[in-house]
């Protein structure tokens, strides 16, 4: 992995949430299905194509492994948003004949509340539940939110913004006990944390290989094959991939690099942890010890090990990120809705008021990150934002 302080001119890049880079051992294992192992995994009549479905089958082996899922149960996908809208809408047609209800939580991410929102507008009913302070929605909340009419339960493991880690366990037994099958939105959780959808009663999760050090453009959909059996409706028609769930030519070299990064997830994952946590705690103690008033959004231990969400008072976290994007890559919130111009709807949930969403930034720490980054961003923060609270 490289160090932010080999390559001239780049920022320290503390913005992992958004996406991570490809892990060499990832990208050295992807290069041969460029151009040497060329073939279409469809193409069953020749070698090309055999080598080819032989490596996307070896990659499922490794992905499944991750979750402790089968790895008839992983469908490839472009990404995580692919998955959750499969998952959703999927579980919609195939089972509105027993009930158009579902739960899910206000501080989702948009690619599950977007699913959720379109249901809503051709008559579904949904629930959204709303979060404590810590962004922690209450297991209770979701028993008492099932009805006959409950199809699905959609809750994230650990929110992209804030970190906090949902009661995921909980809540699968709860779904588990009413017959309701039970999504999460792992994207933010594989690879950095234990995931295991035996042991969490999950029945669909969705998660995407450039969170955890493999490509863009790949995901996955984990979609349970026994006890219960859970079907889909396909969202994408021609052809017949994916055992009919996901048509569409395989992203072989997408695959293959998926597999490897869960594979290296699954070997490093709690040593990988372990460091995370201590240098996101020196990073937290760095920020209280020089920079006044600060306070933390999300849950201060049952959160992300490389997470740090934080409320900067009298610092616009826009203007603060603008100042600061030459020396330190940082993020206001999800990178799927940089673009918009409204506060952080995970952070407006928490009930502090709209204002502290305003003034919240996010650091995701990586492979790649040392406490010699965190030494040099804290000068730079410290100096930016005494600029900036003197101007206000």
């Amino acid at each position: 992995m490289h160090k932010n302080d080999t390559i001239p001119h780049q920022p320290i890049y503390m913005d992992h949430h958004a996406t991570t880079p490809v892990d060499p051992r990832v990208l050295e294992v992807m290069l041969p299905y460029f151009t040497q192992c060329f073939g279409n995994a469809a193409s069953i009549d020749h070698e090309y194509g055999a080598q080819a479905g032989q490596a996307v089958e070896n990659a499922r082996r490794q992905i499944a492994l991750l979750i402790n899922a089968r790895p008839d149960e992983i469908v490839f996908t472009s990404g995580a948003t692919e998955a959750d809208n499969l998952a959703i809408l999927g579980v919609a047609e195939q089972y509105a004949h027993k009930g158009k209800h579902i739960i899910t939580c206000v501080t989702e991410h948009h690619a599950v509340l977007d699913p959720c929102l379109y249901l809503e507008s051709k008559g579904w009913q949904i629930t959204r539940l709303p979060v404590d302070q810590y962004g922690l929605v209450d297991p209770d909340a979701v028993r008492r939110a099932i009805t006959p009419q409950t199809v699905l339960i959609s809750i994230m493991a650990a929110n992209n913004e804030i970190g906090t880690i949902a009661p995921v366990k909980e809540i699968g037994k709860i779904a588990r006990e009413h017959g309701v099958l039970f999504h999460t939105d792992a994207t933010q959780a594989v690879g950095h944390i234990p995931i295991d959808v035996e042991d969490m009663e999950i029945d669909l999760l969705s998660m995407s290989a450039h969170k955890f050090y493999g490509p863009k453009g790949i995901g996955a959909l984990y979609v349970r094959r026994l006890q219960p059996r859970v079907k889909l409706v396909s969202q994408m028609h021609g052809g017949g991939h994916e055992r009919g769930m996901r048509s569409g030519t395989l992203n072989v070299p997408g695959i293959v690099g998926m597999g490897m990064a869960a594979e290296i997830a699954k070997k490093e994952m709690k040593a990988e942890e372990q460091r995370l946590r201590e240098l996101r705690d020196y990073l937290w103690e760095s920020i209280q010890a020089n920079i006044e008033g600060v306070q933390l959004n999300g849950h201060p231990t049952q959160r992300l090990p490389h997470n740090l969400s934080i409320f900067i008072p009298g610092v616009e976290s826009r203007l603060l990120v603008m100042k600061l994007k030459h020396d330190v890559a940082l993020s206001t919130g999800s990178a799927c809705t940089t673009a918009i111009a409204e506060p952080s709807h995970v952070i407006c949930a928490l009930g502090f008021g709209n204002e502290r969403a305003h003034y919240s930034v996010r650091f995701g720490l990586g492979r790649g990150n040392s406490k010699a980054d965190i030494k040099a961003m804290i000068q730079r923060l410290k100096l930016i934002i005494a600029r900036l609270r003197s101007l206000s």
